[in-house]
């Protein structure tokens, strides 16, 4: 690929733009310069830099706001939000796409088998969640706002949080896999934390859709991500490169690992494409 350029940089935000450790509470969410430069070093170069994150949209525009993008006079930021779930531009927030399902059943499934389970569906207009308890501080952004899980679930929504921090990420997914939980796609996250989505949505989804609004298409895209939420967009790019923290699994659906977060590993890859002084 020597002679290949991206002209689509997707980026995940946890665990590649932004280090975390688990149990931290405090604000991490800090872009290092490394970071910075290398993502306006792409912007100098013609690329398209896109947020994608399982994150809702509130928790992404801030993000966009610490990498100042976009540039002033340029156009509106694409962000693919939720997993894929939603496409927004930026700023002001517009989404443009989004695709919803019914959870209910789902949900329910899970509950059977973890009835203490924190569930969270995104509140849009309060700019947090839904929530039928308080998850554990940190790890959701924005206000939450306790519901009943009838009615967090009970009218199509695009994702579906399920937390149980008494468990781990191995038994949500030997439980995913033994409900097969019809209907409904799912990503189970570092700890027992688990994403239900619509069917056939996925990050790589999300971008498919930003790209053909570009013009261009998954050969021109470069993916970096860390988490099994990542597999899909690392396979469906052009180049998709895990961090040097990701799970085998995540490692082995790229087509290429860098740097841990922690050793800036999103930078160094850029900068392979983007080189200072270029």
């Amino acid at each position: 690929m020597t002679d290949w350029t991206p002209k689509v940089v997707a980026l995940d935000i946890d665990g590649t733009l932004l280090k975390w450790v688990d149990g931290q509470t405090e604000d991490y969410e800090t872009i290092t310069e490394p970071v910075y430069a290398a993502v306006h070093r792409a912007l100098d170069a013609g690329a398209h830099i896109v947020l994608s994150s399982g994150r809702s949209p509130h928790g992404m525009t801030r993000i966009a706001d610490l990498l100042d993008i976009p540039r002033e006079e340029a156009d509106q930021l694409w962000v693919v939000a939720s997993n894929g779930a939603v496409v927004f531009r930026y700023p002001p927030m517009e989404v443009v796409h989004e695709e919803t399902f019914d959870a209910a059943p789902a949900v329910a499934a899970v509950l059977e088998h973890h009835p203490r389970a924190l569930v969270a569906v995104e509140e849009r207009e309060v700019g947090g969640y839904r929530v039928n308890r308080v998850f554990p501080e940190g790890e959701l952004s924005g206000e939450q706002v306790i519901t009943h899980v009838d009615d967090i679930v009970g009218e199509p929504v695009s994702r579906v949080i399920v937390r149980d921090p008494e468990a781990t990420a191995d038994d949500f997914i030997e439980l995913a896999a033994r409900l097969g939980l019809h209907g409904t796609d799912y990503v189970v996250g570092w700890t027992a934390w688990l994403d239900l989505s619509p069917v056939g949505v996925s990050k790589a989804s999300g971008l498919q859709h930003v790209c053909d609004k570009l013009g261009l298409s998954a050969a021109d895209v470069l993916a970096i991500g860390d988490g099994r939420n990542d597999i899909e967009m690392l396979r469906w790019a052009g180049r998709g490169v895990a961090m040097g923290q990701a799970v085998d699994e995540v490692k082995a659906a790229a087509d290429d690992v860098t740097g841990s977060v922690h050793d800036e590993g999103a930078a160094l890859e850029m900068s392979r494409w983007f080189p200072q002084g270029s």
